[in-house]
């Protein structure tokens, strides 16, 4: 099925120009495949719900597919039960086809377990594999180093009957996890230690999650991978770059069983400041509640951008801009932010939100109902249409927005200080009320009645433009303000015996829990974005109800990208 069309995928789409579709240009120009249509799969491994890093590959083999008419699978290498779940799976699914893309086929190696031990059979067969008694440990005594060739295990040489046997006998279930292994037979003084006679099955009694307990021995992934790609007719299998000393066995197993001959090429990973994208890492966040779950918006999986209100067309954007090379290298996350910003700015309805409401009181404005003022819904889009938003007598402003003793060049409100009401009036702060501890929680103003909309008649100016919610009207919501999840923007940067959880940001998330926004919000849908003028993007969180709102900060409206661009380019 390929990709969306371009117009459901967003203004933000383009598509990668780099080695791999220069390559990919090549095969089909010299017709390396004759008339098959290029083919290509994303093969996740179902342990773990899929991060940011995946969005590149995705983007990739989808995108690259696309650009010549090919076709992607996506296909679960599902070769270690003991780590998946169906869960998995079905968070996968949803996360490619949100983030803009839809397969082929839906393979899983574990369709092909049968052929995969039919061709281990033909390697015995042929005097290319071989069972080994050797322990794991001693597996990697024997193995060697890198300056020192491997040794042959003592197994190394059995008969092709006994082989034949003892490998029918593991399947059948006679030994123990961990006591034998399906070796393939190669070069044990190979300078590559992936071609030392690598482990093709292990002994494994645990239960599938689509097998069930059919197979006690599992394919390992070298074995399995390349297999799997021929099996599917696999022109360009992409992956990341360690997994580039592995090509050569990749080759092998193809060449020996004389398959479809799938080729393997490698690509730099995605590594973003402050973001860890190792699955097991962020397992153990979830599994010591360091986090709320895998889709907490402190995370970089899909599911937690997404609930933290990124949006597809902005990671695309940031994966291409990022670019593809065979080199590993570190993306600043202001970069992804930076895209992130520039899709919503285009596409988010606006809204006043008070985060940290103080009252305010118009002294010489009637009292009343009050009135409705016309409000843009989005000023970079003509077609948005306005809204009408109700003021009031009493208002709510932010606490930052007055100061009763101003610092220097303070603009905002402040006694004898006039300023602007975002689409409303002119204001003029007067006298305060405090509490018994000293701290002002009313202000007092007047108003010019002249200035509806923001405008003065006679032309005067004013400094400081704030925004307000009508405190009749207002609707009570919690915030959940959103930063960095570690301090340092290596994660895995410790002191000596320390670890990464050390890096753990405390200020990662600040929870408001009576914020004041105006009664539009209230409508406000699942998925669709928000800006909260003159404090951020935002979005609706699952958690939320008709009674409690609850919205999550996607990002500030500080665009710190935009400047360093800026400042490369002068």
């Amino acid at each position: 099925m390929g990709t969306m069309s371009n117009e459901n995928l967003g203004s933000l789409d383009v598509r990668p120009s780099n080695f791999l579709s220069e390559r990919i240009a090549e095969d089909v120009r010299t017709k390396k495949y004759g008339d098959a249509v290029i083919q290509t799969r994303f093969p996740p491994e179902p342990n773990g719900y899929l991060h940011i890093g995946h969005a590149k590959a995705i983007c990739l083999n989808f995108g690259l597919a696309d650009e010549v008419g090919g076709k992607t699978n996506l296909r679960f290498d599902d070769t270690n039960p003991e780590k998946e779940e169906q869960e998995y799976v079905d968070s996968i699914q949803q996360d490619i086809r949100w983030l803009g893309f839809d397969w082929e086929r839906l393979c899983f190696a574990s369709d092909y377990f049968g052929q995969l031990y039919v061709w281990a059979i033909k390697l015995i067969k042929d005097g290319k594999a071989y069972v080994d008694d050797l322990t794991a440990d001693e597996i990697r005594q024997y193995r060697g180093t890198l300056t020192e060739p491997g040794r042959d295990s003592p197994y190394r040489n059995r008969s092709v009957e006994e082989n034949l046997d003892l490998f029918e006998r593991m399947k059948k279930g006679e030994f123990p996890d961990g006591s034998r292994v399906l070796r393939a037979k190669i070069e044990m003084a190979s300078p590559n230690l992936n071609m030392r006679d690598p482990v093709m099955y292990r002994i494994l009694h645990a239960s599938h999650h689509r097998t069930g307990d059919e197979w006690c021995i599992y394919p390992m992934y070298d074995y399995a991978h390349g297999q799997s790609d021929s099996i599917e007719n696999v022109t360009h299998s992409m992956c990341s770059l360690e997994f580039a000393d592995h090509q050569p066995l990749y080759k092998w197993f193809i060449e020996n069983l004389g398959i479809f001959p799938s080729q393997q090429i490698e690509f730099d990973r995605l590594s973003i400041t402050y973001t860890l994208l190792s699955k097991r890492k962020l397992l153990q966040l979830v599994q010591e509640k360091r986090v709320s779950g895998w889709d907490d918006p402190r995370m970089p999986t899909l599911s937690g951008l997404r609930r933290r209100g990124f949006t597809p067309g902005a990671i695309r954007a940031f994966v291409t801009a990022a670019g593809v090379s065979r080199t590993n290298g570190m993306v600043d996350i202001e970069m992804l932010e930076h895209f992130q910003r520039d899709d919503l700015n285009k596409r988010a309805q606006r809204g006043m939100a008070v985060l940290r409401p103080l009252k305010v009181v118009i002294d010489n404005y009637p009292e009343g109902d009050g009135e409705f003022v016309e409000v843009a819904n989005n000023p970079e889009d003509p077609t948005a249409g306005t809204r009408e938003v109700p003021f009031s007598r009493e208002i709510y402003i932010e606490q930052d927005d007055f100061r009763e003793v101003p610092p220097p060049k303070y603009y905002r409100l402040s006694p004898g200080k006039e300023v602007r009401l975002r689409n409303a009036y002119f204001i003029t702060a007067q006298n305060v009320v405090k509490d018994g501890a000293g701290n002002v929680v009313e202000v007092h103003c007047t108003y010019d009645p002249a200035s509806r909309g923001g405008n003065s008649p006679d032309g005067r100016k004013v400094k400081s433009t704030i925004h307000w919610v009508s405190t009749k009207h207002a609707v009570s919501a919690d915030v959940r303000l959103y930063e960095k999840l570690f301090t340092k923007p290596d994660p895995n940067d410790c002191v000596e015996g320390g670890s990464f959880l050390d890096n753990i940001n405390p200020e990662s998330l600040e929870l408001i829990g009576d914020a004041k926004l105006e009664p539009s919000l209230a409508k406000a849908k699942a998925g669709e974005p928000y800006q909260f003028e003159r404090v951020g993007y935002f979005c609706l969180d699952p958690d939320s109800i008709d009674e409690r709102l609850v919205f999550n900060r996607t990002l500030s409206l500080k665009d710190s990208w935009a400047k360093i661009e800026k400042k490369a380019g002068s």
